[in-house]
């Protein structure tokens, strides 16, 4: 018997706000700029990229263009979409020790 294996996209399966809060807390977690923006562009892509790039203003090819696995945004790309997706950047200092 053959089994046929298909490919696994993860922005169908982030259907609720907590996945995706997750999914992207695990991302930042790992420090690596290029996971992270890839990761953005799946929940880009969860979402609905063509209403991201309504909402910022980017073409939707720019917007997989960008956040494809070897893809590198800007900033200012970066804080467009995660301010589309309701997602805040924030600072704090990290616990000693």
């Amino acid at each position: 018997m053959v089994q046929r294996l298909t490919t696994y996209d993860p922005a169908e399966d982030l259907t609720t706000d907590e996945a995706i809060a997750t999914f992207l807390a695990e991302a930042f977690q790992t420090s690596d700029a290029a996971y992270i923006a890839h990761a953005l562009g799946v929940v880009a892509r969860a979402k609905g990229v063509a209403q991201i790039a309504g909402q910022t203003g980017l073409s939707r090819e720019q917007l997989y263009r960008s956040f494809s696995e070897n893809g590198n945004p800007t900033l200012k790309t970066t804080l467009a979409v995660m301010k589309a997706l309701g997602i805040e950047l924030t600072a704090k200092v990290p616990a000693a020790g």
